[in-house]
């Protein structure tokens, strides 16, 4: 029996054009539903991965006043399979409505598949298809979704692989513009930690080659987890109105993806453990250190960047002990020397797009 989504869904003309089968095959697969009091109750099995893990955050005033009268989509970027859990958990821990999430099909395996569909409302996305019945299937679903529900989404795509803020992608913008809703924001959302738990991971990949399956990944997750702490910055920024923003617009939507791109890139929290890394060198003193991380600061301030630390001392006092027990530096008589330099770039690539000049490590 469908739901009144996929029957708008089927419906609409653009969708008419393609096989009913095909389309029904991939309605199927986008349905979710979310309970919301059970989500929350996912807390309580979830906590051995949360309790690791501080959630802050910054400017929820936006989201707020925006939730009140208009219909949100939020952007953000995207770091950890952990973003799942503790972006969603910022707005339930101060009463925001939940919005559903878009997330990657990979993580619809298994268990945890099911809580996905079934509790957190999550609609899985096949991120590379060039299906045009399935693009347009989606298209259309986003656009019913958001009659009745806000959107999370990441518009990079997949996590970032190298630590850098990637470019982000117009297909979810396009979908959410087609809603045609005129009370419709995007409110840029930036997450940051000061250690990434699948940091080795990623780095040592670099670029996605291809989906390896959740249930791997999750152990290596499990695995690294062991004497893991962080803190998440959750950062919004103002709604940007997009309900003029015309979907048939090439120009219009891609204009809109780099602002909201931009704004995501400045709302980035820039902690300790990035701006050691950045001006890390294979083998420095701390003072020579703390120099260079106070010459970086200087510079990031002048440009405006969302600084969560004001000098080199104070990043060295908060970074060093988390990145010598994650095993990527190593302190000995009074020099800090590089242990794994694939990860400790990816922590300095987090910050690339706030300064002049890239490719300044190492």
């Amino acid at each position: 029996m469908l739901d009144d989504i996929s029957e708008a869904v089927l419906a609409r003309e653009d969708v008419l054009k393609y096989p009913r089968e095909q389309v029904h095959a991939y309605l199927d697969e986008l349905r979710t539903t979310q309970r919301h009091k059970f989500y929350r109750a996912l807390q309580h099995p979830l906590y051995p991965i949360l309790r690791k893990i501080e959630r802050r955050h910054e400017n929820l005033h936006h989201v707020a006043t925006a939730v009140r009268s208009q219909r949100v989509v939020y952007a953000s970027n995207h770091k950890s399979h952990t973003d799942y859990l503790v972006e969603p958990l910022v707005l339930d821990d101060h009463g925001i409505r939940p919005p559903l999430i878009a997330a990657g099909i990979n993580l619809f395996g298994g268990p945890l598949g099911l809580i996905h569909k079934h509790v957190t409302g999550a609609i899985p996305i096949r991120r590379n298809t060039k299906d045009p019945a399935y693009l347009i299937t989606l298209k259309a679903y986003v656009a019913e979704i958001l009659k009745k529900h806000d959107l999370f989404f990441y518009p990079e795509g997949g996590r970032s692989y190298s630590g850098e803020l990637k470019p982000a992608k117009t297909g979810l913008f396009n979908a959410a513009l087609s809603a045609e809703r005129a009370d419709l924001v995007i409110i840029p959302t930036a997450v940051a930690y000061d250690l990434v738990l699948e940091d080795h991971i990623l780095a040592h990949q670099r670029v996605k080659k291809r989906q390896r399956p959740f249930a791997r990944e999750l152990a290596e997750m499990v695995r690294y987890a062991v004497g893991y702490w962080s803190r998440a910055f959750v950062s919004f920024g103002a709604p940007i109105a997009a309900g003029n923003c015309d979907p048939r617009s090439r120009t219009e939507v891609l204009e809109l993806t780099r602002l909201v791109r931009r704004c995501i890139g400045s709302l980035y929290k820039v902690l300790p453990t990035a701006v050691f890394a950045a001006a890390m060198r294979p083998s420095i003193t701390r003072r020579d250190l703390e120099d260079r991380i106070d010459r970086l600061l200087e510079e990031l301030a002048a440009r405006h960047a969302n600084l969560g630390v004001s000098s080199g001392r104070q990043a060295i006092e908060e970074a060093a002990e988390p990145l010598e027990l994650r095993g990527i530096v190593v302190a000995e008589r009074g020099r800090f020397r590089v242990r794994e330099r694939t990860v400790l770039r990816y922590y300095a690539r987090t910050i690339e797009h706030l300064l002049v000049t890239t490719g300044r490590t190492h």
